[in-house]
């Protein structure tokens, strides 16, 4: 099913208010592998949505809430999050290929995995972003995480201090507490 403009914000608003994804699950309502292609989703509340495999390229997410959102395989190509809250996110095998994630928050998101390639991260906030060896970043910018980050194991890395992605390098790392 394709969902665009303001038929998009009534499927995805109708039951994501003060609801978890696990609420949303189990009442039958899921966006998980719906295609939103193109949908205007600007300052939407989406807190803990679920939209697993959805389809998102050149969606406008300015200003939206996805705190906590399972964007899992989501494809989000050329989507505009410019200052979204992904504020725990699970962008896990997200698609964000030029993507303008200008003046994001991903703090504490989950970027394992994901394809950040072209990707606009100017001011995203990046503290404590959970990534990995396979995680795609924009051009020379994974040299610049990695010297932001703290190994986990498994190839796995966490970005510590201030995480900004203008951050200056020569700083030193402040732990987050």
């Amino acid at each position: 099913m394709k969902a665009s403009g303001w038929w998009a914000r009534v499927l995805i608003t109708a039951g994501a208010r003060q609801q978890t994804h696990q609420d949303a699950r189990a009442n039958g309502r899921t966006w998980s592998d719906r295609d939103l292609t193109g949908a205007h989703l600007t300052g939407e509340y989406l807190v803990a949505a679920y939209l697993v495999s959805a389809g998102l390229t050149g969606a406008d997410l300015t200003g939206a809430d996805l705190t906590g959102a399972d964007l899992t395989r989501a494809g989000l190509t050329r989507a505009d999050l410019t200052e979204a809250n992904l504020t725990e996110a699970n962008l896990t095998r997200a698609n964000l290929t030029e993507a303008n994630l200008t003046e994001a928050n991903l703090t504490r998101a989950n970027l394992t995995e994901a394809n950040l390639t072209r990707a606009n991260l100017t001011e995203a906030n990046l503290i404590a972003v959970l990534w990995s060896e396979q995680t795609r970043w924009p051009s020379d910018f994974g040299a610049v995480m990695r010297a932001r980050s703290v190994p986990l194991g498994g190839g796995r890395w966490r970005v510590e201090g201030s995480g900004n992605s203008g951050a200056d390098l020569s700083e030193p790392l402040v732990p987050v507490g």
